[in-house]
């Protein structure tokens, strides 16, 4: 997916839905990354059953090729903003639905996304993992995610560095 010749691992988090939670809202992942490079892609693979009327993923289709949007962090603001900008610029969106446990979408780090909310009485468990292309670089930090990141995921490496620390094996 990458074009590559390996990938690294960036990192892998589990995300919990409360039964009755509401959507998350619009977002670009890389937004969040201190990485030197876009090639990154995102695996969100439900670790339950995400059948209607719960629906899984939806993406603004073709958005991972214009980059930073300048949405910012997951917020309201976030939800605001690419709303406006998915109607100004008519992005076709596509949303996967009737998601079995182990089923996985992929998307690119700036593909813009959301996770449709959980109107059931069952937590929605979803794992994901985020691959890296061979040879990333640690990048200089542009925000307080990014300083997270760098010290959580990367175990503090500086800017410039190779990313290859132990929470980042060659997969």
């Amino acid at each position: 997916m990458l074009g590559v010749d390996a990938v690294w691992l960036y990192h892998d988090q589990a995300l919990l839905k409360e039964p009755g939670g509401g959507p998350t809202p619009w977002h670009q992942d890389q937004f969040y990354w201190p990485l030197d490079t876009d090639g990154t892609v995102t695996m969100w693979m439900p670790l339950v059953d995400v059948l209607d009327p719960v629906e899984g993923m939806t993406f603004g289709n073709g958005t991972h090729r214009m980059g930073d949007l300048g949405g910012g962090a997951i917020s309201d603001e976030s939800e605001r903003r690419f709303d406006l900008l998915v109607g100004d610029r008519q992005i076709e969106l596509h949303t996967y639905r009737g998601l079995r446990a182990g089923d996985a979408t992929f998307h690119r780090g700036w593909m813009l996304h959301r996770a449709s909310g959980n109107p059931t009485a069952s937590m929605r468990s979803v794992m994901t993992v985020i691959y890296l292309a061979d040879g990333a670089r640690v990048a200089p930090t542009v925000n307080s995610a990014h300083e997270f990141d760098r010290q959580l995921w990367l175990g503090g490496a500086a800017p410039g560095e190779l990313i290859d620390g132990p929470l980042n094996p060659v997969l």
